[in-house]
Formats: C-alpha cells, structure tokens, sequence
C-alpha cells in the first residue's frame, strides 16, 4: 500500500517537471502596418496657408447615438485645422482607401506636415472658434470620446412554487459603453473677413 503511494507521488512529481520543462509557443504579435503619402510636403506653401486674415471659422461639434437622437455636444475636445495642400488631399485620399483599424493598418502625415496646424478647444456645448483666417481651405478634425448607459434583465435564478408553478427570477443590470468617432469636414473661407459657421459632426 505505501509502495504504491510512493510510486504514485514519484510519478506526478516527474510529470510536473516534464510539463514545466516543455516549450511555451509564444502567441503571435498582430502586425502594424504604418503607411504615408507619397506626395512631398511644401512645408512653404502651407506656412503661407496659415498666414493671419480677417476671416473666422466658428462652430459647434457634436454627434449623435442614433439619426434621431439628440446632440452629444464634444466637450472640451481638441480640434485641429490643417491647410489643405496636395499632401493633404493625397493623405485624405490614402487613409480613405487604405487604412483598417481593425487589421492595425494606419495611415499618418509625416511630422513635419503635422506640426503645420491650428488647434482649437471646444466648450461644454461643443463650441468652438478659429480666429484670423485668411481664405482658403481647410481640413477639420477630432476624436470625440463618449460614452452610452442603459439597462438588461439578467436571470439571477428559478424556482418553484407551493402549487407546482414555476418561475424565474430577473434583476435589472447596468451597463456603460464607450466610444470613440472621428469628427471631420473641409471648410473654405471664400474672402477675407468671412465668418464661416460649421457642424462639425
């Protein structure tokens, strides 16, 4: 009897040493792919694109949960205004067609035509203002991060009753749900002095 408790403890303790010694395949790392336009910035072109006018670009931001929803304002988002130049338009273009968040594919502008840029901070409405502007075109854009609340019945037991009924038992949960969207849109400001009102949405 003890024999076979011995021989049993002796061969557990070999398997264990046999499973830690064995090699842990790692998981494979999702690929990123990172993608640019080809088209070369002129970096002169779009500083002239940000030289000061008289104009104003002025709106609100917002979304909706549903087409009949009512308005979630952005609050105090950061919302940035690029000139739009070729490499604009052929990043605009590329990102459209390429990128897939998903897969972890994404399309950037390079720094140097990043840094090329207005920002702007919305109020608790969503208002939002860019003052001096000289005509021409611009691209608005920025993450709007939200969140949704509601309520599901989740079955917390069963039972019977004293006359052979049966019932189930529901509580009501809570839950939140965040969310992330791009608000983006081209404005032109057509003469100096122009005060140019958008939705950004």
């Amino acid at each position: 009897m003890n024999l076979k408790f011995l021989c049993s403890v002796v061969f557990v303790l070999c398997l264990s040493q046999n499973i830690r010694a064995q090699y842990v395949e790692k998981e494979e790392e999702e690929k990123i792919t990172t993608l640019y336009p080809e088209v070369a910035f002129d970096s002169i072109q779009a500083k002239k694109a940000l030289a000061l006018g008289k104009g104003k670009i002025t709106g609100v931001a917002f979304t909706k949960a549903a087409p009949l929803a009512p308005r979630i304002y952005a609050n105090n988002m950061k919302i940035m205004l690029f000139p739009v130049t070729p490499y604009l338009e052929a990043w605009y273009k590329l990102r459209n067609s390429k990128e897939n968040l998903r897969k972890r594919r994404y399309v950037y502008m390079s720094d140097q035509a990043f840094r090329y840029r207005l920002e702007a901070i919305s109020n608790s409405v969503g208002k939002f203002t860019f003052p001096d502007m000289k005509p021409g075109k611009y691209f608005l854009t920025g993450n709007m991060s939200w969140s949704t609340t509601g309520t599901y019945n989740e079955k917390t037991g069963s039972s019977y009753g004293s006359n052979g009924g049966y019932a189930e038992h529901y509580e009501k949960r809570y839950y939140t749900q965040d969310h992330e969207e791009r608000l983006e849109k081209f404005v032109e400001v057509k003469t100096d002095g122009e005060i140019v009102e958008v939705k950004l949405k």
